[in-house]
């Protein structure tokens, strides 16, 4: 039976694809304001400059390609179960061949209307935009499919279950900063292990955690060598 490995990942995950993180020092935040963009209140204020501001995400996106820290992960489940849960909302995971996604922040390319936000819509790489009078079926306006900042995380009860069940717990590329994620830490089962796969220091609050200081592609790398026993 395989042993099953739960990754978390965050924006440094996709850094290397040349994806546009948030909050690093030249990262998003500082061109945008989180009330502006990314709460329901700033949708209600402006939703063309909020529809705007991913439309501008997903065209980047359609530009990017998976990393090798992707690839890596993928290629895990050649010898382990592996359940990837995370707060990146791009489809590189996916791209890479990775089985099991779970997308704690939504997805970038879907959209939802905005009456139900738990209603995904596939948005197609050819329209990948979304305009104020774009609506659905029922004339209802569409809105990124992204959970905004004061909205309620749908997937994270299950993201906690996946924890719960893990082997092994890996952490790459994420501040450890942003709740409810940062909480699953808490849920791993007392000593199985844990690695933290980060070019930079991260402030996790356990000291039962391995560092592999190194962004997501030669740290995958590493991993993967020290999971095989090389």
């Amino acid at each position: 039976m395989k042993k099953k490995i739960v990754i978390l990942s965050g924006a440094g995950m996709s850094a290397e694809s040349g994806i546009s993180t948030f909050r690093d020092s030249n990262g998003l935040w500082n061109n945008y304001r989180i009330e502006d963009v990314a709460t329901p209140q700033g949708f209600a204020k402006n939703p063309q400059l909020v529809l705007d501001f991913y439309n501008q995400r997903r065209k980047e996106l359609l530009t990017v390609e998976p990393n090798a820290g992707h690839y890596g992960l993928a290629a895990l489940e050649a010898d382990f179960e592996v359940e990837i849960i995370t707060q990146n909302v791009d489809n590189l995971h996916e791209r890479a061949g990775s089985s099991h996604v779970l997308h704690l922040h939504g997805e970038l390319m879907k959209s939802c209307p905005v009456s139900n936000p738990n209603k995904p819509y596939e948005i197609p790489a050819d329209r990948p935009e979304i305009n104020v009078g774009d609506t659905d079926l029922n004339g209802d306006q569409l809105r990124p499919f992204i959970v905004w900042f004061g909205e309620a995380v749908p997937n994270i009860e299950q993201a906690i279950q996946i924890v719960e069940s893990a082997d092994i717990f890996v952490i790459i590329g994420t501040s450890l900063n942003v709740y409810p994620a940062a909480g699953l830490l808490n849920y791993v089962t007392q000593g199985q292990p844990i690695y933290l796969i980060d070019p930079n220091e991260v402030k996790a609050y356990r000291n039962d955690i391995q560092l592999i200081r190194a962004g997501a592609a030669e740290g995958v790398q590493r991993l993967t060598e020290l999971l095989s026993g090389r």
